[in-house]
């Protein structure tokens, strides 16, 4: 049986020529005042370009991801909720943070996953395994957070109702 360092060395695959061209161009502009980026992938050339990357972004994880859509549902609901309540500023601010949290939360889990099914393609790996466990355990604890807050403030006024 192969220890991990000799699985991982006999098992890398070499870099792909634009991977290596883009080191290359990487390293070798790290002398010069503005790094080349001819080599990088679709760079925002401004604010308005930013913007519609970011629209991109939340547009796929909208699209595609099952999880991202039930937590803007129930932060929608949420918010709903709260101003039906008549919830003061603050404790709006607290829903719409908290919320908020667990969306960006979310869209890090998609990221992370993206990026850990790039790296290790179609194969098994324990490493990656951990990652996205600890990402969408990282979710999770924030979405339970936003559940005990919306609960604390949301309930005394829809007791209050009943």
């Amino acid at each position: 049986m192969k220890t991990h360092q000799q699985r991982t060395t006999s098992e890398e695959k070499p870099l792909a020529p634009a991977v290596t061209s883009r080191l290359l161009i990487q390293t070798t502009s790290v002398s010069q005042t503005k790094p080349s980026r001819r080599s990088s992938f679709q760079v925002a050339d401004n604010l308005l370009a930013s913007f519609k990357y970011a629209w991109a972004g939340l547009s796929y994880a909208l699209y595609t991801q099952r999880n991202f859509r039930v937590h803007l549902l129930i932060a929608t609901l949420a918010v709903s909720l709260g101003l039906g309540l008549h919830l003061s500023s603050i404790e709006m601010a607290i829903i719409v943070l908290t919320t908020s949290i667990v969306l960006t939360m979310e869209l890090l889990n998609t990221a992370l996953e993206a990026v850990v099914d790039l790296t290790v393609q179609q194969t098994y790996h324990e490493l990656a395994k951990i990652a996205k466990d600890c990402a969408a355990g990282a979710v999770l604890i924030s979405a339970f957070g936003a559940v005990l807050i919306a609960g604390f403030l949301l309930l005394p006024p829809l007791w209050a109702l009943f």
